[in-house]
């Protein structure tokens, strides 16, 4: 693993049809590995609108199989072209009626890697996820790439901590949370609780939202993506709140043995008191 990994997130809004939607990350894949990143993340089911400000059965047709789907097969080309890792959140079918929100891992030479299924699901005003999605089954993987040991969360899964520890004690070194979420609900958590689980599990975050106001309903998607050290510290600037961006950053790896030498939650951790978090 390299001292330093150039990573990035692509925020965007919705251009109205899932073709020119597919198009417009390829071309970020592109910006990104002329960047020189070696990683990307892209926004919670990045292909469409987030439809699940309705409930109408219309929408699962934008779920496909993973990994054996075309857009899986097309950013795999990609990935190996540009070698670099990419995540893709995005609406899968196991089968016909068995549907997930899933994020797919490819590395960097194009090897499908696996996927991480959205293990907690919202059904609230503007969020009616439960109409589209099955809980996640795939625990917490963290995927062994070519910049080291990724793992993913996704949207609103963030507020829960068991599964950022979890993912934490699987060895995860960057966890992405790609997201959807709104001006006028979560902004005030936004920028507090995933640089908290940056520090609490000592890894690198990489947060990503959508931005824009979409025809579906009237969520303001706000944007604001970026990247939490574990010093709970931004990397770089804070990505705009209303526009397209890009954001590209250099972790310095050497940061997570700094930090884990100096704050030692792991050694400190008391798995035989916590039972009473399993009851459900």
């Amino acid at each position: 693993m390299s001292p330093v990994i150039r990573a990035a997130v692509f925020q965007t809004a919705w251009t109205g049809d899932k073709e020119s939607m597919i198009e417009v990350h390829e071309q970020a894949v592109r910006d990104a590995a002329a960047q020189g990143a070696q990683v990307l993340c892209f926004q919670e089911l990045f292909y469409g609108p987030y439809f699940c400000q309705v409930q109408d059965p219309a929408f699962y047709e934008y779920a496909e199989a993973i990994p054996h789907g075309p857009i899986v097969h097309r950013f795999q080309d990609l990935a190996r072209e540009h070698h670099i890792v990419l995540v893709l959140p995005m609406y899968e079918e196991e089968q016909p009626g068995v549907l997930y929100n899933t994020a797919a891992v490819i590395d960097a030479d194009g090897t499908y890697l696996g996927k991480y299924r959205k293990t907690h699901i919202p059904q609230v005003k503007g969020f009616w996820e439960k109409f589209y999605f099955r809980p996640g089954n795939s625990g917490w993987p963290v995927f062994d790439t070519a910049v080291g040991k990724i793992g993913v969360y996704i949207c609103y899964d963030r507020h829960f901590p068991e599964g950022w520890r979890a993912l934490g004690l699987e060895g995860a070194q960057i966890v992405f949370n790609p997201s959807a979420t709104s001006r006028g609900l979560s902004r005030y958590l936004w920028q507090l609780e995933q640089p908290a689980a940056a520090v609490a599990n000592e890894y690198f975050v990489g947060a990503i939202n959508r931005v824009g106001v979409e025809e579906y309903g009237d969520n303001d998607f706000y944007g604001t993506s970026y990247f939490a050290d574990p010093e709970g510290q931004f990397v770089g600037e804070v990505a705009d709140d209303k526009a397209p961006e890009l954001l590209v950053r250099d972790l310095d790896m050497a940061k997570l043995r700094e930090v884990r030498d100096r704050w030692q939650f792991y050694r400190d951790r008391a798995p035989h008191a916590y039972q009473p978090l399993t009851r459900p």
